[in-house]
């Protein structure tokens, strides 16, 4: 009898979990589950240096402390096994668009926009993780363009951001960065990662990740305008090395 009501219990249980797992916010989800992953590699570490085993433990304990957001190599390793934020490399279906504290990852098939911190003390951690009073904070260590690209993604984000936040110089510096091109000359590969294109591409393949993207990242279609920049900037770049 016991063990009939135990049963009926770990049923009912089982139950309850797979329903708030089914409704439960996807992103939330992902982050639970890579924040379990994290402790559980790090205890598997720390078992396996315990015996001795250094050389497995070493890698495996900085691809849990990536899982949790805490070394920015481990994020990279993470990211390899689909558990981290932004991808490293451009599959064809992402693109990359980066600055000197963070990168931004576009899916161009859903629109979707996310990304990472790369630099600085954050380094390694998802933006999806910070709040809104957070990344504004963390936008006062970064440079004029890093500022730039993070405002982009708190304009997708946090609709409406600018007119609500109480910080004068997050707020004010926004409005300089609008339609401001990236400093610097865009390298040919900074430009293949942010039209999701493999090096050599041709001309036709550059104009239909260009306006693929322009779709999702123009200000007219709810994008902003300096992600629009990068993107047209990207494309003249590469079309010029189809000139030479």
């Amino acid at each position: 009898m016991v063990s009939l009501i135990a049963g009926i219990v770990v049923l009912a249980l089982i139950y309850m979990g797979l329903n708030v797992i089914r409704s439960a916010d996807p992103k939330l989800l992902a982050r639970l589950v890579r924040r379990i992953g994290g402790v559980l590699a790090l205890a598997f570490a720390a078992w396996i240096g315990a015996r001795g085993e250094f050389v497995v433990a070493i890698p495996l304990g900085l691809f849990g402390l990536g899982l949790l957001g805490y070394a920015p190599l481990g994020a990279e390793l993470a990211s390899k096994f689909g558990w981290g934020g932004a991808a490293v490399r451009s599959d064809g279906q992402q693109s990359q668009i980066r600055s000197q504290f963070i990168e931004l990852t576009l899916d161009r098939r859903t629109g979707a926009l996310d990304g990472r911190v790369i630099a600085g003390p954050e380094a390694g951690r998802v933006l999806g993780e910070f709040a809104l009073a957070d990344l504004l904070r963390l936008a006062h260590g970064f440079d004029e363009q890093s500022r730039a690209l993070l405002e982009s993604y708190l304009d997708r984000r946090f609709p409406g951001w600018r007119e609500n936040a109480q910080d004068a110089a997050a707020g004010g510096g926004a409005r300089q960065h609008r339609g401001m091109a990236a400093g610097g000359k865009m390298t040919a590969e900074e430009a293949y990662q942010i039209l999701g294109l493999q090096r050599g591409a041709g001309r036709d393949e550059i104009s239909r990740a260009h306006r693929g993207l322009m779709k999702k990242l123009h200000p007219d279609q709810g994008g902003t305008t300096y992600l629009a920049a990068r993107v047209n900037e990207a494309k003249d770049t590469l079309l010029r090395t189809h000139k030479r």
